[in-house]
């Protein structure tokens, strides 16, 4: 056991910047599933949207953000990470981060649903990995912070007075460890690899969201899942993602016929918001029975296209394809809109546990996440939390704690299965398009399974699966709640948005559902 003034979940972007924040007031645990370099901000391409350029505004891109969230955006959060967002990114600026820069300004791009340019980049293509290994170095340096690779958190330490830590399985010497502290910061990204095909690491499958549900906090928004509109297609079914800002610097979308199809289906064409991308492309797909479109950088010239987006590039050469001519592109699962809720400190209902990143539900993405807002949240939401948790943080002693977990390797293929069965379930019932009919028919099969598991309560896969179910469940529930089509959930059997589902949908254990008005600025 070890005790820490904060307990930090993940080491995406969000749980790396809260680890280093909060090492400025005390030690800090900082525990990753994987390693420190296995998060989806890691590979993140885009960038990170923020006002920086004189003819743009903050208010400019809280346009931009609320019209991509189709009416269930937040306007107090969404109001803040637009106005924050700028002065998050010139701190790390001003401690050494290096943003790309052109002609002496940093280089700003266009993705997606923006009007203006606004996304700063670093390293063409590289931006998530970059900013995280700026983070990695300042962590590595800071004597308050211990590392804990390999630290799968299997339950969140919670009593009558809040929470006061994690328990984690040390996959590496394969037992379990506890971690106290004053203040634990969820930051463990989404949930997309619950899906076949996937942008985000293979072990990004929402352990933090089912830890958290567990604990008993507030779930929100889970029937809103964003699949990217372009990752490359391979035959094996792996996706590896091409930014939105590769349309953004021209790009064009051909179906096998070579014609252009979005031009005629939204103002901004190819920079149309992602969901609306997204849905075109599947169409494409059905209309065909083909398993790909194409992305054509052909009237592009080939060398600002190996500069601008090199990683790529290679990436593409390594799979036999040429970046300056066609790419075939799918839709991937991408990015999990909805999470605990939390409140503008990034407080959950449970004292003591925060949430930022991914993880959480700000209330900011709506029904659609705004391309490159995710990681300006981490930012803004990560210094929010800690700064609030050096406020009134749980004071030592703490509850003693005794190892009740224990790992049974012959149950390892079982739960491979089971992952590989919950994955088809969810892309064919409960990904792009969704019907009442196959929502239920999947809710059905993942209630068979669960009857199906070993009880033993505490062993690492037996938690691991529940876990998986449980997160499946949380995205179908609400989905089959929700009759109509906003955003990244869509229903061929209710294909029209409908003004009386302008709420989020809030579940807890143990408790019937419940909806939340979606707060004005007035509010």
């Amino acid at each position: 056991m070890g005790t820490y003034d904060h307990v930090i979940i993940g080491s995406g972007l969000a749980g790396l910047y809260a680890a280093y924040r909060a090492s400025a007031r005390g030690k800090v645990a900082l525990l990753t599933k994987s390693n420190i370099r296995e998060s989806n901000s890691y590979f993140a391409q885009g960038g990170i949207a923020a006002v920086t350029g004189e003819d743009d505004a903050p208010s400019f891109h809280l346009q931009d953000t609320l019209a991509a969230g189709r009416g269930l955006c937040d306007y107090p959060p969404a109001h803040l990470l637009v106005n924050e967002g700028p002065l998050r990114v010139q701190e790390l600026i001003d401690e050494g981060m290096r943003f790309d820069t052109e002609n002496g300004a940093l280089a700003l791009g266009l993705e997606g649903g923006h009007h203006q340019k606004r996304i700063l980049h670093a390293g063409g293509d590289a931006t998530g990995r970059m900013i995280t290994d700026f983070l990695i170095d300042k962590i590595e340096r800071a004597p308050g912070i211990e590392v804990f690779d390999n630290h799968a958190v299997v339950e969140l330490l919670v009593d009558d007075r809040g929470c006061f830590g994690a328990s984690a399985w040390d996959l590496a010497l394969d037992k379990e460890v506890v971690f106290t502290g004053g203040n634990t910061i969820l930051a463990s990204g989404g949930a997309s690899a619950i899906y076949k095909r996937t942008t985000n690491p293979r072990t990004t499958t929402g352990d933090g969201l089912a830890l958290a549900y567990r604990a008993g906090c507030e779930i929100a928004d889970m029937e809103f899942v964003q699949f990217h509109p372009s990752a490359i297609y391979t035959p094996n079914g792996e996706a590896y993602l091409v930014s939105e800002a590769v349309r953004g610097e021209g790009a064009r979308l051909l179906n096998s016929k070579g014609e252009r199809f979005m031009a005629g289906r939204h103002e901004m064409g190819e920079l149309a918001p992602r969901d609306v991308v997204t849905r075109a492309i599947f169409e494409q797909m059905q209309l065909r029975g083909e398993e790909h479109v194409y992305l054509s950088l052909e009237h592009m010239d080939p060398l600002k296209i190996k500069q601008r987006f090199p990683n790529i590039f290679e990436k593409a050469a390594a799979l036999g394809l040429d970046m300056s001519r066609r790419l075939p592109v799918a839709p991937a699962a991408h990015y999990t809109i909805g999470g605990v809720a939390c409140d503008l400190r990034g407080r959950t209902t449970i004292p003591h546990l925060y949430a930022c990143g991914e993880v959480a539900s700000t209330g900011i993405m709506g029904a659609n996440r705004l391309a490159s807002n995710s990681l300006v949240e981490c930012l803004v939401f990560g210094k929010r939390a800690v700064e609030d948790s050096f406020n009134a943080p749980r004071r030592p002693p703490f509850p003693a704690v005794s190892t009740r977990f224990s790992r049974d390797p012959s149950r390892l293929d079982d739960y491979l299965a089971l992952g590989n069965e919950v994955s088809s379930i969810m892309t064919r019932d409960a990904g792009i398009i969704r019907s009442g009919e196959g929502l239920q028919r999947a809710l059905d099969r993942l209630q068979q399974l669960e009857k199906k598991l070993p009880t033993t309560e505490r062993e690492y896969f037996s938690r691991a699966a529940s876990n998986l179910l449980t997160v499946a469940a949380l995205v179908i529930r609400p989905a089959i709640a929700r009759r109509e089509s906003r955003g990244g959930h869509f229903r061929s059997d209710y294909p029209e948005s409908d003004d009386r589902y302008l709420f989020h949908i809030v579940q807890q254990r143990g408790k019937p559902s419940r909806h939340i008005p979606v707060k004005t600025n007035n509010d």
